[in-house]
């Protein structure tokens, strides 16, 4: 099996509810490895830009205020499998339907307040890396 990169944020909510190690732990446990992690607050401008791919569905204003109410901690994940397995961490992406013991059941609220997001692709992973990652970032970290 390869191992991959994928992407994951710790949304305001689960920042809020000081569920960073929870939500870390969780990951670490599926057998993902934190490669690179910082916290930041995102300004419109990047949510927007960040989350672009929404533009037109009807949740995206609101999607765009919650991810800049509060920090986010944003990180880098490796392992085999790295995307599926934290999908699969993560849970369904309504906490009210996702499997218990996944990230968004432990730490979630709702479909809007899931706190966790995830990439769903190789080509969606490098894309959000880079967004907020340089290859400097990464390479002191590398295997």
């Amino acid at each position: 099996m390869a191992i991959e990169r994928t992407f994951s944020i710790i949304k305001p909510d689960a920042v809020k509810k000081n569920a960073i190690g929870g939500v870390t732990a969780k990951l670490e446990e599926g057998g993902l490895r934190v490669i690179a992690s910082r916290m930041v607050r995102l300004t419109e401008a990047q949510a927007k830009a960040f989350y672009a791919v929404h533009k037109d569905r009807p949740f995206y204003g609101d999607l765009v205020k919650f991810m800049t109410e509060g920090p986010v901690v944003v990180q880098v994940l490796e392992g085999e499998n790295a995307i599926l397995k934290n999908r699969e961490i993560m849970g369904a992406t309504n906490p009210e339907k996702a499997d218990a013991g996944t990230i968004r059941k432990l730490f979630g609220t709702n479909i809007e307040r899931n706190a966790v997001h995830g990439s769903d692709a190789p080509e969606t992973a490098a894309q959000e890396i880079a967004f907020f990652f340089s290859g400097a970032d990464l390479a002191a970290l590398a295997r």
